[in-house]
């Protein structure tokens, strides 16, 4: 089998040969919002990333999809309701169109939050030197602000709102800078509700998505109703294995799958769940290159890019430097799919839920003008757009009190605390696990440790009746809730659900949400669960020690 990296297909066009104009800078923002004047950000303001993002910088145009559009999303019309509030716009309308509720109804007033001041940005120092944030229900008509809440607290537009849909193509720039023109972002509920809509764009019922064989339950779970069905492709330690995605593709039995040849590939690249794994450059780049021998589309679903961590140097090794400025935590992450998306066949999926908190429910999408259209056009007649209460929350922290610059060092300060936290499982698994049985990579990004055990090892392997895998993952699993401790079984990730058989055992544990200390004792008690359950005696140490 030829080395992943280097798979040999034929690309339908060179995404090395086209000039990208320099991205976005931090200090450039200030420049261009100067440049572009007051924004227009009222009730229901119509908005755009093209207002916000480089003017046009002779990039190429986006393929167009329209064969690939689902039936459904090609009947679906622009909102009568929604459309006129392009109007809303024009000094002195009085209007008596849509059905926006008066501010002086809205029962909220004034809403006050405490956030970090950079770089300050532990609970400790938060509570000594964060800042006090307040807006008001009039701070735009009184000139004390860009969002306020009577704006907020209405109906907005599906695209979301003027001062987040500016702060996220601005971020979307400096650290994507998509390589075509006619890219935009929208915002949405999530990254669940974005797959949820993108399957509803490109897929119709009985057509087979592309994924990792073990993949995130809920991309599968939310598929399986729309009548979706998942490939699962074998994975290593850098993810997706891009030649096995060829050799399905090319080999695709239409008659015998009783469907079409795949149209749309879903992945994680970063820390993905639940393998941990992250695609180096090189795969990305070679996975792309399938993808448009193919003309897959791509679903780059990334909630863990910015988990990305400090390289794994091993127990008791020094650590490696941190980024000391936000050029260098910059340079230090992977290219995205986007940014080496010369087509426009990537829809990138971003979310505040790992980087910010999961209950605000904001995230939003990048795609060719054409998808987003589409993509706004849902909204419209589903969730509208993410909670204005949420927006608005987290303009004032991203935008009127970090900006951009205080952002980016709040996500090295994650990268940082994602790392201690890794490291300290890995500590642990070292010092309780039964290394014969048990082992693993140290991963690169996320916030998953994917392990495996080796179930030849069981003693029932040597009986007449051994186990199967299934039988070898319900006995340790309930072993370690009997231990007190819950480890996700491997098999709560499958891709595909109908008839699959497991050929390894494996069990996934997070670091994201214990304390270093219950980390430590949950590795314990599960090494105490696989030694009962394997037949070997307790030589993990004491979790005191």
């Amino acid at each position: 089998m030829a080395p992943p990296a280097a798979i040999e297909v034929l690309a339908t066009s060179d995404t090395q040969g086209i000039v990208i104009p320099d991205a976005l800078t931090v200090n450039g923002v200030s420049a261009r919002r100067a440049k572009a004047g007051k924004l227009n950000g009222g009730t229901a303001a119509f908005t755009s990333s093209d207002f916000f993002k480089h003017p046009s910088s002779g990039k190429p145009k986006a393929k167009r999809w329209d064969n690939y559009l689902s039936l459904e999303s090609k009947s679906r019309m622009p909102s009568s309701l929604k459309g006129a509030a392009k109007y809303l716009g024009k000094p002195g309308l009085i209007s008596l169109g849509g059905g926006l509720p008066c501010a002086e109804n809205f029962p909220i007033e004034e809403l006050t939050i405490k956030v970090p001041s950079p770089p300050g940005f532990s609970e400790e120092e938060t509570s000594k030197t964060g800042t006090t944030v307040t807006t008001g229900k009039y701070d735009v008509s009184n000139g004390s602000g860009a969002y306020d809440l009577s704006i907020a607290l209405n109906y907005g537009l599906g695209v979301g709102s003027a001062q987040m849909i500016r702060f996220v193509t601005e971020h979307t720039e400096i650290v994507c800078n998509p390589p075509y023109e006619d890219w935009q972002c929208a915002l949405s509920v999530g990254s669940t509700s974005s797959l949820e809509q993108a399957y509803r764009i490109f897929c119709e019922r009985g057509d087979y998505v592309i994924s990792e064989e073990y993949t995130f339950a809920s991309a599968v779970e939310t598929a399986l109703p729309l009548g979706i069905k998942f490939v699962g492709v074998q994975v290593d330690s850098e993810g997706l294995l891009p030649n096995l995605i060829d050799e399905i593709l090319t080999n695709w039995d239409a008659t015998a799958r009783k469907a079409r040849k795949p149209r749309v590939l879903y992945t994680v690249p970063s820390g993905q769940n639940p393998t941990g794994a992250t695609q180096g450059t090189a795969r990305r780049q070679a996975i792309y290159k399938v993808a448009q021998k193919h003309d897959l589309y791509i679903f780059e679903d990334e909630p863990y890019y910015f988990l990305q961590m400090q390289p794994y140097t091993g127990p008791n090794s020094p650590p490696v430097p941190a980024p000391k400025t936000n050029e260098e935590f910059l340079k230090a992450l992977i290219p995205t799919y986007l940014s080496m998306d010369t087509d426009g066949r990537v829809m990138r999926m971003d979310s505040f839920s790992k980087v910010i908190a999961p209950g605000t429910r904001v995230g939003w999408v990048t795609a060719s003008e054409q998808i987003i259209e589409r993509f706004v056009r849902h909204n419209e007649c589903s969730n509208q757009n993410p909670s204005g209460i949420s927006q608005l929350v987290l303009y004032k922290l991203l935008d009127e009190t970090w900006g951009h610059h205080g952002y980016l060092q709040w996500l090295i300060h994650l990268r940082l605390e994602y790392t201690r936290r890794r490291d300290a499982l890995l500590e642990a698994c070292e010092k309780f696990l039964p290394k014969d049985i048990v082992s693993w990579n140290p991963p690169a990004a996320g916030m998953f440790l994917w392990m495996k055990l080796n179930h030849k090892l069981h003693p029932s392997q040597s009986t007449n009746k051994p186990l199967t895998i299934a039988e070898m993952e319900d006995q340790v699993f309930l072993a370690a809730v009997g231990n007190g401790v819950l480890i996700s079984r491997g098999s709560w990730f499958t891709a595909e659900r109908e008839g699959f058989e497991a050929h390894e055992l494996f069990f996934r544990a997070t670091f994201a949400a214990a304390t270093e200390e219950k980390m430590a004792e949950a590795i314990y008690r599960f090494g105490d669960a696989v030694r009962a359950c394997f037949g070997v005696s307790n030589g993990g140490g004491d979790v005191e020690a």
